[in-house]
């Protein structure tokens, strides 16, 4: 009897073992697809995860990163012993003793389980992190790729999964070292608060690198891997607290800390310096929104994926730069938006048409383009009555606002509440480029990326008034003009055929026709529109239409920019980007009404300082994959389009507008970056002012040796803006922020010596110009107030009225 039992129990023994082999065998080869699938060994060997892609100023600082994960990458040796010892502690204290499987965690699951159950003890899992990578990377439970028959029977295929999890576990072992595995689970395991991984959790909840965490911030970290959203600091500190206590208790009983030392770090609190990264923060957000455009073009050719692979994009934007910028445009906008609510203030509403009347529905018509507008229109299947009255009800919500720092407060309105008050802000772009390079130094493409999404530095297309006419005078000087030829103020008039209207145009200066004759470079300076309407006439509108055309860039940008719009016809007969948005030539052209962008502008005007060389706007400098093999490196395109005598001439006819009398730039002699307010001396800046019918855009375009940098600034409407030109022209409504940002650039004497920038005069070309520049030498009789040098310094009064006030008015 007693020898059958044995015999017994030896067969029950052998099919155990076979069934089990068999079993794991089945399992391993998902027989009949009853298990699932498991990871492809090869993909073991090169587990993926998705990695957020870096953005990077010229200067090494992270300007932002593209991810539908926020996760970053660090190394073993980025780990403080502290963070590795919470988690060994609270995780998996045998971790260095076992080969992916703890056994003995395991068979104590039971017990702990009727503890938990019966005794309220603590809840705990036999999971060791090899095992827990093993989940997180190939999602065994969650992978609808990897189930079978068996996954969705209850119990059946919890065990089914458990065993998978152990087997790649113990893949897992045999293909990575112990520091490789602890690293790749703090790479990977999810933070809750978007923060993925340990360095951006590290970042996201104390605002430090994974290096430099203390044992309560490990602490705190690891126990929020219990459950992210529950254990959240944020949001529930006081159960943050208490998982963080036990995770500080469980590292002094394994003697990773000592008792005192247990109860002195459970005595503090979280010091939680709370900060989730996101698209609305940090430095240059326009820049960051508009510059994924390219990379994402770059990626599509190369088959790889900006929010997931890793990439690092080095960028020519200077950090340093970018704040001065932003900084200047903070301080410039601030005080407009001042004077604006002034200017309006008991006026009634500002959106007004040309001849000064309110426009009538203006915000009806308006609403219906928001995104509420559509969503109520589809929840009330299009009933007016309903929709309105929905638009009127008053509900809190934060607004942009610049009462504070922040940018921001609580209020009470309704949808049409806030579309006025929104309406009201005078919005801005501004960019600086270094002529020479191409690269793209400084972009602000608004008043608040958060509030204000759309881009007025190379998607914002408005007239440029005035800006434009240097691209006339360039042409006439290549021609047959001199900056000493007579142009009379008089009215010039074109035919209704030649204005390509229906009646005849006369453009008009502000202050009426003086009648007086001035040099070219006096009359460009005032920006007197008689001048640049006698020079169009002469040299013909679609000359200019094509000279802008093919010599600054604005047919390379279009074809660019606008290329989307093509279709396969347009592509048959040649057509390009620029015929989908050409610069019509009439003779309105010379008074700036075709619209152009910021982008645009400064491009072009690189030419003058660049002797005739146009180069290609450049924001990024390479690519690098996540193991820092560079994908590619970007070269700006040169192109010489003017010859030397041109471009020279232009840079002494542009510096007129800041020594001339009269001149409509006149303020820049206020700073330092101008002339120096202790020594005197005078450097070089060239630049024009811009402003447009009813004052509803105001420009200004300037350069020095090594920066061109423009802005625009007006209503998101055309229809919105000032009424007067005291306030309305682009020497107060664009020039200071130009001011602003070159102030502090050279102020910055580190970054002008390691960028080579220097206050300096315009080099003296390298070859003759034959040309006279000294105007007095013409008779005096035949010209105003030239070339008077003692009045360089303009007073107040003398820039106030420029008569470029109607360029643009057909």
């Amino acid at each position: 009897m007693y020898l059958k039992a044995i015999k017994a129990l030896w067969i029950l023994f052998i099919i155990g073992v076979v069934s089990a082999i068999v079993f794991g065998i089945s399992l391993k080869n998902n027989w009949f697809n009853l298990y699932g699938e498991l990871p492809d060994p090869s993909v073991l060997e090169n587990p993926k995860s998705e990695v957020a892609s870096e953005l990077y100023s010229a200067d090494g600082e992270l300007l932002g990163k593209y991810y539908r994960k926020n996760r970053t990458k660090v190394e073993y040796e980025d780990l403080s012993t502290n963070l590795k010892n919470a988690l060994l502690a609270s995780e998996d204290v045998r971790f260095y003793d076992h080969s992916g499987i703890d056994f003995k965690a395991t068979i104590a699951v039971p017990y702990y389980l009727f503890r938990y159950v019966t005794m309220s003890g603590k809840k705990r899992g036999s999971s060791t992190l090899t095992q827990q990578l093993a989940k997180n990377l190939f999602k065994i439970r969650r992978d609808q790729d990897l189930e079978g028959r068996l996954s969705s029977v209850p119990l059946i295929g919890l065990v089914i999964n458990k065993l998978k999890e152990w087997i790649v576990a113990v893949e897992l072992e045999e293909a990575y070292t112990k520091k490789e595995i602890m690293t790749m689970y703090l790479n990977t395991v999810d933070f809750g608060s978007n923060a993925y991984g340990i360095h951006v959790a590290a970042q996201t909840f104390f605002s430090t690198t994974p290096d430099q965490l203390t044992v309560p911030e490990s602490a705190v970290l690891v126990g929020i891997l219990q459950a992210p959203t529950f254990y959240s600091p944020r949001f529930h500190p006081e159960r943050a607290l208490k998982v963080r206590n036990q995770v500080i208790s469980q590292m002094e009983k394994y003697n990773l800390i000592t008792a005192a030392q247990e109860k002195e770090y459970m005595g503090e609190d979280l010091g939680l310096r709370y900060n989730v990264e996101n698209h609305n923060k940090g430095l240059a957000p326009y820049f960051r929104a508009e510059v994924v455009k390219d990379i994402q073009r770059f990626c599509k050719d190369k088959g790889l994926d900006l929010y997931a692979d890793g990439l690092k994009i080095y960028t020519t934007i200077d950090s340093r730069m970018q704040r001065y910028a932003e900084e200047a445009i903070d301080k410039h906008m601030r005080a407009q938006q001042a004077l604006f609510n002034e200017h309006w203030e008991g006026q009634g509403e500002p959106w007004r048409d040309r001849e000064g009347e309110v426009i009538p529905n203006f915000l009806p018509r308006a609403i219906k383009r928001t995104r509420v507008y559509k969503s109520l229109y589809k929840q009330y299947g299009g009933d007016s009555l309903a929709i309105d009255k929905a638009l009127k009800v008053k509900k809190k919500m934060k607004v942009f606002t610049w009462e504070n720092n922040n940018h921001e407060k609580d209020t009470v309105m309704s949808s049409y509440d806030s579309l006025k008050y929104y309406k009201m802000f005078l919005q801005v772009g501004m960019t600086s480029m270094e002529p020479k390079t191409g690269a793209i130094k400084a972009w602000v493409g608004g008043i608040n990326y958060k509030y204000f999404k759309y881009d007025h530095v190379r998607l914002g297309y408005r007239q440029p008034g005035s800006t434009f006419k240097p691209f006339l005078y360039a042409k006439a000087l290549e021609d047959r003009f001199q900056p000493c030829s007579p142009i009379t103020d008089v009215p010039i008039t074109f035919t209704a055929e030649e204005a390509v209207a229906d009646k005849p145009w006369t453009p008009a200066n502000a202050d009426g026709y003086s009648g007086k004759t001035y040099t070219l470079r006096q009359a460009m300076s005032r920006s007197i529109n008689t001048a640049a309407a006698y020079l169009v006439k002469e040299l013909g509108a679609p000359t200019l239409s094509r000279y802008a055309r093919d010599k600054f860039g604005f047919k390379f940008i279009r074809d660019q920019m606008f290329s989307y719009l093509l279709t396969e016809d347009d592509k048959a007969r040649g057509r390009t980007g620029y015929d989908k948005k050409p610069i019509k030539g009439v003779p309105s052209l010379c008074l700036g009404t075709e619209d152009v962008s910021v982008f645009e502008m400064v491009t072009a005007y690189s030419v003058f300082i660049n002797k005739g060389t146009w180069t290609e706007p450049r924001f990024i400098t390479r690519i690098e994959d996540k193991n820092g093999r560079v994908l590619k490196t970007f070269t700006p395109k040169k192109v010489e389009v003017l010859n030397e005598r041109t471009a020279w001439l232009m840079t002494y006819m542009l510096r007129g507008t800041s020594e001339e009398a009269g001149g409509t730039a006149m303020r820049l002699n206020r700073y330092n970056f101008k002339r120096d307010k202790k020594t005197g001396e005078v450097f070089h800046v060239g630049g024009k002012t811009g402003t447009t019918a009813n004052f509803s855009d105001g420009w200004f375009m300037g350069f020095t040796n090594d920066l061109v940098t423009g802005v625009w600034c007006g209503g998101e409407d055309r229809s919105i803006h000032f009424r007067t030109i005291k306030y309305g022209q682009g020497a107060r409504l664009a020039l200071p922020a130009f001011a602003y940002f070159m102030e502090d650039v050279y102020k910055d004497k580190q970054l002008c010596q390691e960028l080579g920038y220097k206050r300096s005069k315009f080099p003296e070309p390298s070859i003759p110009i034959n040309v006279e520049l000294d105007c007095s030498k013409y008779s005096p009789d035949n010209f105003g107030d030239i070339m008077a040098e003692d009045d360089s310094i303009a007073t107040e009064q003398e820039y106030i009225a420029p008569t470029e006030t109607d360029d643009g008015i057909l």
